[in-house]
């Protein structure tokens, strides 16, 4: 009777095991068609399709190294590869910070010409977006977010060319010397720059009009170009860089400063011991995509590359970019300096539909504004 009774709980626990087993391969079957179409749809058009993360880490730890070569400022990069290699310990990892526009141009000769070796990832910046496009490789990052195989935010993932990672945002803040005038008036519009009293030299504004051209997905071209023609009519300081023109607010040279970057107007603040910078956020808020990242096609660790692309937009590495006195993560990234600064604010996203036109939205408000374009 006993070994009656033990039979039977035999057969109970095999029964019940092989329902689990179904029961997993019934679930696992519901979700592989939409991977297998995701990854057939990507190889189709040419794109590396990698259909599990595990896959991704395992080739990782294959390839052992890592060499980063971005326009991330020194420090974030530092904090951001120190982070990562706490996470994969297995990776060695080596970032290179180049910040300099001058050398990116360079080095975009060098990339046409097949001189370019022992980067993996690299920075294709705003300004000659387009051009650097050819020379990465075609991984589908995006469709393996939208997958969740890459936990990226898709928003931060060209929709385009699916193999650009956005991993940082600027907005665009008024600053104000608080000693100099009152935070009523202060304009509390954009618009309120054209009004009498702050025309002949009553705010400084800087010659390369970023702010003004966030403008554009809010107003449209024709109402931007329209409120430049004004605002260069109003006759005010011109500067060049968002710090130096802080710095210049913050010494009482002038009492207000145009449309300068959230992040470098609070890494100045935490220099402001007598409390004398203030900021406004006037809607709709100028918002743009910064720092692109991407995987080279003549990488040679291009999944451990994938593994920096996801990190960085993780909560993990927007903490690396916003630690330190940094404050440039992500307005996609919950939490971080820039998101909560906008939340419930009314935005002019310069997103990936504007993103590659900047250049063209500069050149027209520099005409505006009146200065002479080089040929």
């Amino acid at each position: 009777m006993k070994r009656l009774h033990a039979n039977f709980r035999i057969i109970y626990l095999v029964l019940i095991a092989a329902f689990g087993i179904a029961g997993s391969s019934v679930l696992a079957a519901s979700s592989t068609p939409s991977l297998l179409k995701a990854k057939q749809e990507a190889e189709a058009k040419g794109y590396i399709f990698v259909s599990s993360h595990d896959e991704i880490v395992s080739r990782a730890k294959q390839e052992g190294k890592l060499r980063v070569v971005v326009s991330l400022g020194e420090d974030s990069l530092k904090h951001m590869v120190a982070a990562f290699n706490n996470k994969y310990p297995f990776i060695e990892t080596r970032g290179v910070s180049v910040p300099n526009r001058e050398v990116y141009l360079r080095t975009l000769q060098e990339l046409k010409a097949g001189l370019t070796k022992g980067v993996d990832v690299n920075d294709p910046i705003s300004d000659y977006y387009n051009e650097y496009l050819p020379y990465q490789k075609k991984l589908d990052v995006l469709g393996m977010a939208e997958q969740k195989i890459l936990q990226i935010p898709v928003q931060m993932v060209d929709p385009i060319n699916r193999n650009i990672v956005v991993i940082g945002s600027s907005i665009g803040v008024v600053a104000y010397n608080k000693a100099l005038i009152s935070a009523e008036k202060v304009p509390g519009t954009w618009e309120d720059f054209l009004k009498p009293e702050f025309s002949d030299r009553k705010f400084v504004l800087d010659i390369r009009p970023i702010t003004v051209a966030a403008l554009v997905p809010a107003w449209g071209p024709e109402k931007m170009l329209d409120y430049a023609r004004k605002l260069a009519a109003q006759k005010p300081v011109w500067g060049r860089g968002h710090t130096a023109l802080i710095n210049r607010v913050l010494s009482g040279e002038h009492a207000i400063a145009f449309g300068v970057n959230y992040d470098p107007f609070l890494r100045t603040k935490d220099k402001d011991k007598a409390d004398r910078l203030g900021f406004k956020l006037l809607e709709p808020v100028p918002a743009r995509l910064n720092e692109s990242w991407s995987v080279l096609n003549t990488a040679e660790h291009p999944y451990a590359a994938l593994l920096m692309l996801e990190f960085v937009a993780s909560p993990e590495g927007q903490k690396a970019l916003d630690g330190q006195g940094q404050y440039e993560g992500s307005l996609f990234v919950r939490g971080t300096v820039q998101e909560q600064a906008i939340r419930g604010k009314k935005l002019s996203l310069v997103d990936w539909n504007h993103y590659t036109k900047t250049q063209e939205h500069l050149k027209k408000i520099v005409e505006a504004y009146g200065f002479p374009i080089a040929e």
